[in-house]
């Protein structure tokens, strides 16, 4: 059985799964699919090739669908996939992907969307991460998983947040953060790393002490971080010390820090 709001409009074509809850004045429209047990706010906007999955709250006033905010878009076939257990909050706005960035926007699960957040096209979003209020990603933006990225704070086209990375509030990314980092400032630059989120998160103490002689052996060297990074996936058998080298290497966008 869906709850759905006598003022809400379902264009037809849309497919609705079961326990949906539906607010006041919220339109649903016609290539729109949402899964089991997702509840929408009153007076959202879901449209346009936009897939839902399971569970996910949509507060009021949300926006999700709605065309990239890209002059090059010229009403291409594009879409959006939003996973389970999502906590999408007021005012949020969500884009599809655009021809030029391989035509999707993906959402993983369990993320929190605070409000007045901003999903741009052709983003990828992992699981598990934080957006606070007035997180702003631009488009072609990469965040692995557990991300956390403090309020007021916009993301430069083509940036990458690595996994365990938390940017600090107020602060403006214009380059790639890596896994397991502290980034913070305008514009923002390594802090060191993410050691509250690494000790939640990873159970393996050894692994957190192996990822700090990593950070040092990479940013503290008077040689190339390319260089070091290469080394430590030639020599190191640890999984997380070879994930943050290899973001390292592959940086388009390079990484903000200030060698000592």
């Amino acid at each position: 059985m869906n709850n759905i709001h006598k003022t809400a409009i379902i264009e037809d074509g849309a497919q609705l799964g079961d326990n949906i809850t539906i607010g006041a004045f919220t339109f649903i429209g016609k290539n729109v699919k949402i899964d089991d047990g997702t509840t929408i706010g009153s007076h959202s906007l879901i449209e346009g090739k936009t897939t839902i999955g399971k569970n996910n709250e949509i507060f009021s006033h949300a926006t999700i669908g709605s065309i990239p905010q890209d002059l090059k878009f010229q009403g291409e076939d594009v879409e959006l996939i939003i996973g389970d257990n999502n906590k999408i909050r007021e005012y949020t706005l969500f884009n599809p992907g655009t021809i030029g960035g391989g035509s999707k926007t993906v959402i993983g699960s369990n993320n929190l969307f605070m409000g007045y957040t901003h999903v741009a096209h052709d983003c990828i979003i992992g699981d598990n991460c934080i957006f606070a209020n007035v997180a702003t990603l631009a488009g072609h933006v990469e965040c692995g998983d557990a991300v956390v990225v403090g309020g007021l704070t916009p993301i430069h086209q083509f940036c990458k947040i690595g996994s365990y990375a938390m940017v600090g509030g107020g602060s403006v990314v214009t380059q790639d953060i890596p896994p397991f980092c502290l980034a913070e400032g305008n514009r923002a630059v390594l802090r060191g790393l993410n050691l509250t989120g690494l000790r939640r998160r990873l159970d393996n103490r050894e692994d957190i002490n192996e990822i700090k002689k990593a950070y040092k052996a990479i940013f503290n060297s008077k040689e190339s971080i390319s260089d070091v990074s290469k080394e430590l996936i030639q020599n190191s058998n640890n999984i997380y010390v070879k994930e943050l080298a290899q973001f390292v290497i592959d940086t388009k966008r390079g990484i903000p820090f200030n060698r000592k």
